[in-house]
C-alpha cells in the first residue's frame, strides 16, 4: 500500500532541504544595491544564545535555490542588522546554520525586527514590522506542526504494517487523509486572508497541491494576476497552472489511443458510458505495485455496476510490464507505448510521478483525481449508489 507523504515531501522541501543549495551574488547589503533605491529594506535581529560574532546569512529565494546576499555577525547582545534593496518583493532566508533558519517576505519599505533562539530558530523566533513576514511565520508554525503529525503516523503505519494489522494500517492511513486535509484548509484559509501577498503565491505554488485544489488556485491567481501582475511568484504559479488547466476537475479528459500487451489500440474514450479509474503506473514502481491489491478490490467490488478500469503504463519494457499485470492480477484494460516517462498519455496529462489516477464520469469527464485505498471505494459507492 502506497502511504501518502505529499505535505511531507513539500514541507522537507521548502522549510528543509532547498535551503542547504545556495551560490554566491552581490550582497544585498552592499553599497551598490544601497545606493540603487532611494528606500530599502532593513532587518534589525537579536537572537538568544547566540555569542558575539555568531554569523547570520541572508539569502534570497530564487526558482530553483537560495542565492547568498549577505553576512553580519551578532555583537555581544546577540543583536545583527540587514540592510539593502531589492528590485521586488521576494522571499528571504535569514540562517545561523541548516538546522536554524527562517524565512521573510522584503521589499524596499520593510523594517523588520525579528528576535528569536538562535539554537531553535526554526520553530522558537517572532517577527514584526511586515504583514506577509508576519503571513510566512503563520505558514511556518502550520507546516511544522503538519510535519509532526505526518511523521508520528506514518512511523505508527510502518510499525503496523511490520506487525501484519492490516486494519490498524488502515485506520492510521486515514488519519493520514485527515491530516493532510487540516493542513490544506489551514494554508487555504491564510491565503484567502491574504490574497494579494507574494506569500500566497509561493504557497500556492510550493505548499498545496494545486492539481487537487484547482479551482481555489485558479481564482487565487486571477487575482494575483490583477493586483501584482509582475511578481515572479504570481508568474510561477500561473506557468504552474497552466498545463493542469486541460485535466482540471469538470474538463473532458483528453483521449489516449494506445496498444494493448496483445498488439490491439483501445482508446480511453470507448470506455464511454462507465465510470473510469484511468491509472497511471509501471512495473518498476514500487508504491504503484503496493497500491494495486487496493485498485484489484475496488475493481473486483463495482466492475459489475458500471466501473472499469484504463491502466497505462509508463514501462519501457514490455516483458516486466506484463509480467507485473499478470502477478498482481490487473485483469483490466492495459496500453502503453513503452516510452516511460515520455509516455504520449502521461505527457497529455502531465504526469510527472506515480502512481496517479483520474476518475471519469460516464461523459469522460474528470469528477476527481488521485483517489488511493478507501478514498476511491467511498467516491465510487456515492456515485454508483
Amino acid at each position: 500500500m502506497k502511504y501518502p507523504m505529499y505535505s511531507l515531501f513539500l514541507a522537507a522541501a521548502v522549510f528543509g532541504a532547498t535551503h542547504t543549495s545556495c551560490s554566491e551574488s552581490t550582497p544585498a547589503g552592499s553599497a551598490e544595491t544601497v545606493a540603487a533605491a532611494k528606500d530599502g529594506f532593513e532587518i534589525t535581529g537579536q537572537l538568544r544564545n547566540a555569542p558575539a560574532g555568531t554569523k547570520v546569512y541572508l539569502s534570497e529565494l530564487t526558482e530553483t535555490q537560495f542565492v547568498s546576499r549577505d553576512t553580519a555577525a551578532t555583537d555581544a547582545q546577540g543583536r545583527f542588522k540587514f540592510k539593502g534593496s531589492v528590485t521586488e518583493t521576494g522571499l528571504y532566508q535569514v540562517k545561523v546554520n541548516e538546522a536554524n533558519q527562517v524565512l521573510l517576505a522584503l521589499d524596499n519599505k520593510t523594517k523588520v525586527q525579528l528576535t528569536g533562539d538562535a539554537q531553535k530558530l526554526g520553530t522558537d523566533y517572532t517577527v514584526k514590522g511586515s504583514k506577509d513576514s508576519e503571513m510566512l511565520q503563520q505558514v511556518t508554525r502550520t507546516m511544522n506542526q503538519s510535519r509532526k503529525s505526518l511523521e508520528s503516523l506514518n512511523a505508527r503505519f510502518q510499525a503496523n504494517g511490520q506487525a501484519g494489522r492490516e486494519d490498524s494500517m488502515k485506520i492510521i492511513e486515514q488519519q493520514f487523509y485527515k491530516a493532510q486535509a487540516y493542513s490544506t484548509a489551514s494554508l487555504k484559509k491564510l491565503m484567502l486572508q491574504n490574497p494579494k501577498s507574494v506569500v500566497s503565491a509561493f504557497v500556492m505554488t510550493n505548499l498545496v497541491n494545486p492539481d487537487e485544489n484547482f479551482g481555489f488556485a485558479d481564482s487565487l491567481a486571477t487575482g494575483l494576476k490583477a493586483s501584482i501582475p509582475n511578481s515572479r511568484y504570481t508568474k510561477a504559479l500561473v506557468a504552474k497552472l497552466e498545463p493542469l488547466r486541460k485535466t482540471a476537475v469538470g474538463t473532458v479528459a483528453p483521449d489516449i489511443n494506445l496498444a494493448t500487451p496483445d498488439g490491439k489500440t483501445v482508446s480511453l474514450s470507448s470506455l464511454r458510458g462507465q465510470y473510469v479509474l484511468l491509472d497511471f503506473w509501471a512495473s518498476w514502481c514500487g508504491p504503484c505495485r503496493q497500491e494495486n491489491p487496493n485498485v484489484v478490490r475496488t475493481f473486483n467490488k463495482y466492475k459489475d455496476k458500471n466501473f472499469t478500469v484504463y491502466g497505462v503504463s509508463l514501462d519501457q519494457d514490455k516483458g516486466k510490464w506484463e509480467k507485473a499485470i499478470q502477478a498482481d492480477g490487473l485483469t483490466w484494460t492495459h496500453v502503453s507505448d513503452l516510452k516511460g516517462w515520455q509516455s504520449a498519455a502521461g505527457q497529455a496529462y502531465g504526469v510527472t510521478g506515480i502512481p496517479m489516477n483520474f476518475l471519469l464520469d460516464p461523459q469522460g469527464k474528470i469528477i476527481a483525481k488521485n483517489l488511493r485505498g478507501e478514498q476511491l471505494e467511498a467516491r465510487l459507492a456515492k456515485v454508483l449508489k
